[in-house]
């Protein structure tokens, strides 16, 4: 079966994915609108009037919650020209205008809008939670834009729905600023993503957070971004309907989604459903491999944070990592390290387990049977994604005898002596192999000259220099294939950090770099060339503590 999204594809960069769009771009935002009715409008919607009062959904799939604007004087942080221009068809010059910016702030809804909250559950550090939902986001409308793409905005921080679990609706500038710029850098780096298309801050529209959760709350700037992907479903969908007992409605849902979002199967196939959890579990252990080879730790993979389409989502106290650390958690939330880096592969197979759960009340027995044995065949096939996504990495593409013992060597190098991930891989590919173990060319190389003082440098060096033989890789060509798929730049939180800090102030001049930065990660920047972006993290940063709450 042809998968959305294949490592190999989304790690190797020979072909640009953007296909221009020959359709002429709107420089009017008041003629751009919705497709009426959207898609979603077929699934059963909660209609209550009393949209910002917590209360258990029943029966719904969604919610009708109309969003509740930004107050005060409201700035344009940035905006994503590609989201722009590739998916809704926009001139960049729109996001300047008034209508724009009202449109971001929650208010100002184009023709065909239909805002409404999605209803779903989740294991939350692997308890059961009951129902979650978007407590604070709106999906507004169906997008059709000129490729034939169907796409659907969502305002992150739009106000209070019947999810809200007491919170407030609002999303913070930090971590608004942290979703925008990552949802975009991981696209350009290959990760299959939801993307982000523009931030809005109010001057005067402040909330409460704690930030550390030490009970030292202070008030912070309200913002809102606006939030792309084709659809919003996770596993969590099912779960709280399998958790409510509402079999029907799950039947609805998924052969909603197999119609809409997985046109490949048929929906009249009796094992359709075995087929949507086959294509659903790939394509989240295929995303789930681009992160390993990137260093990218998600924070919180709560099985509500795993969408159906296989698309990293809901970007919180992630991080890249920096000194390699299999171990390393970015979340202070996670004393007990179960979404630490080297368990996510781990995680999402068990989060998998918990969906060919939520789905045993529309399966007959043989069809439980079948999702039982394609369950079995996941660890083995994530494991090989995960090798094949570091062989790449080091020029290589065929899997042999040894391989496993060849990268998680090198790992145990750059972990014994704290190397960091993102350059030494690309060190790696900037020095011709004969020079490994020249101390006067590693010295000029940060990260890789730490990895190089581990008393088992040599011994690795020699066997990746018999490995590159055996599969006849020429010096030109590995170096060609790695530069291509390490990374100079990766969106590290103490990079982000500065831009934030700035951005609080008003300055929004880093956050629009970085965004331009990580649209060539792969490229050497001048701009961030000078500000370090590539050099050692500063010693600070090390100290960065991340949490939920946002």
């Amino acid at each position: 079966m042809k998968r959305v999204f294949c490592v190999l594809t989304a790690l190797l960069h020979d072909q640009k994915i953007a296909v221009p769009s020959m359709a002429k771009l709107v420089s009017d935002f008041k003629q751009w609108k919705f497709k009426n009715p959207p898609n979603y409008a077929d699934l059963p919607i909660d209609e209550s009037p009393e949209y910002n009062v917590p209360v258990a959904v029943k029966n719904a799939v969604f919610s009708k919650v109309p969003t509740e604007p930004l107050q005060g004087k409201l700035h344009l942080v940035c905006a994503s020209d590609e989201g722009l221009t590739d998916i809704l068809d926009l001139d960049p010059k729109v996001s300047e205008t008034e209508e724009f910016i009202s449109f971001v702030a929650g208010n100002y809804a184009p023709e065909g809008t239909l805002s409404v909250s999605h209803r779903y559950g989740g294991y939350q550090f692997g308890v059961w939670a009951d129902q979650l939902g978007d407590g604070r986001a709106h999906i507004l409308g169906e997008y059709v834009n000129s490729k034939g793409e169907s796409w659907q905005p969502q305002l992150k921080g739009s106000g209070e729905t019947p999810y809200s679990r007491f919170g407030d609706g609002r999303a913070v500038l930090r971590s608004s600023i942290r979703e925008m710029v990552a949802s975009e850098a991981c696209h350009h780096l290959g990760i299959p993503t939801t993307r982000a298309a523009a931030l809005v801050v109010s001057d005067d529209h402040k909330v409460w957070r704690d930030k550390t959760y030490s009970g030292r709350a202070r008030q912070e700037k309200a913002a809102i971004v606006v939030r792309l992907a084709p659809a919003w479903y996770r596993i969590g969908s099912f779960e709280i309907l399998h958790k409510r007992k509402e079999p029907d409605l799950e039947k609805i849902l998924a052969d909603f989604i197999i119609k809409n979002h997985f046109p490949q199967i048929n929906v009249s196939d009796e094992d359709r459903y075995v087929k949507l959890y086959t294509e659903v579990a790939h394509r989240n252990l295929d995303m789930v491999a681009t992160w390993q080879g990137l260093g990218f730790t998600h924070g919180v993979l709560n099985t509500d944070n795993i969408s159906l389409l296989g698309l990293t989502i809901d970007y919180g106290p992630y991080g890249f990592i920096d000194h390699y650390n299999e171990h390393y958690v970015p979340n202070t939330s996670d004393d007990i390290g179960r979404y630490a880096f080297n368990k996510q592969p781990e995680i999402i197979l068990w989060n998998l387990e918990k969906f060919a759960e939520a789905l045993q009340p529309i399966l007959s027995e043989e069809h439980k049977k079948k999702i039982n044995e394609i369950h079995k065949t996941l660890e083995g096939y994530v494991r090989e994604k995960v090798m094949k996504t570091y062989l790449i990495k080091l020029g290589l593409e065929q899997i042999q005898d040894g391989d496993e013992s060849l990268v998680k060597d090198l790992l145990q190098l750059m972990q014994q002596t704290t190397s960091d991930f993102t350059a030494t891989f690309r060190q790696l590919a900037e020095i011709d192999r004969e020079h490994l173990l020249d101390n006067e060319v590693l010295d000029k190389n940060w990260s890789l000259t730490k990895t190089s003082k581990a008393a088992g440098w040599e011994k690795w060096v020699q066997k990746y220099k018999d490995r590159l033989e055996k599969e006849n890789v020429s010096e030109q060509l590995r170096r060609s294939r790695m530069l291509k798929v390490n990374p100079l730049y990766v969106p590290r939180n103490w990079i982000l950090q500065e831009a934030i800090a700035d951005a609080e102030n008003n300055d929004f001049h880093k956050v629009r770099l970085l965004l331009k930065i990580f649209k060539e990660p792969y490229e050497i920047n001048e701009e961030a060339e000078e500000l370090g972006y590539s050099a050692q993290p500063p010693s600070w940063s090390y100290g960065l503590k991340l949490s939920c709450s946002s």
